[in-house]
């Protein structure tokens, strides 16, 4: 038998870390619903004029520096927190609010400034593409979870009348999530 207290303290735990994590969740189950649904928000983009002879190197170590120069050399005032590269694309990050994308092909360097809609946005959060500080909320949040979820399965096992229930739960649980990934 566990003692009262101890039991008490545990489902106060539960419960503000549940009560912190509320808002995420609400996003996520919110922007995952809508994408899954198809509804995956829209991005209205216009092209950027760049200054002739505009060149960028998206392998280059300075790639971010490079870019702020090239703005500011344009005359646009764009903040953003940092670049992400691959191949002969890159975009400022985060992607959650406007961000620009530049591109490289025959024709030269293309940028393109790019607004999101408020579905789109919130994907972006939900996929990890906002402000760094975001990302670290998200991360405190994930382990938030991990201590929600172990910490409800302590309480309910740990209580003689909820042991048999959260056992037979928890297995069905696994059982649906092994099924239906192992079909995917």
């Amino acid at each position: 038998m566990i003692n009262p207290k101890v039991r008490r303290t545990l489902v106060l735990v539960h419960m503000y870390f549940a009560a912190f994590m509320a808002p995420a969740f609400l996003l996520v189950a919110l922007s995952g619903g809508l994408y899954l649904l198809g509804n995956k928000g829209s991005v209205q983009s216009e092209p950027l004029a760049l200054p002739a002879d505009s060149a960028l190197n998206f392998q280059s170590d300075t790639l971010e520096s490079d870019i702020r120069a090239l703005l500011e050399s344009a005359g646009v005032d764009h903040k953003f927190e940092y670049v992400k590269a691959k191949g002969q694309q890159a975009e400022t990050r985060p992607t959650s609010r406007t961000y620009i994308e530049f591109s490289q092909s025959g024709q030269g360097l293309q940028a393109t400034v790019n607004k999101p809609s408020l579905q789109y946005a919130m994907m972006e959060l939900h996929k990890g593409h906002g402000p760094k500080l975001f990302k670290l909320y998200q991360m405190l949040v994930a382990l938030a979870l991990l201590g929600v979820v172990l910490g409800g399965l302590a309480v309910g096992l740990l209580a003689q009348s909820y042991r048999r229930k959260v056992l037979i739960t928890s297995g069905v649980g696994l059982a649906v999530f092994l099924a239906l990934s192992l079909l995917a």
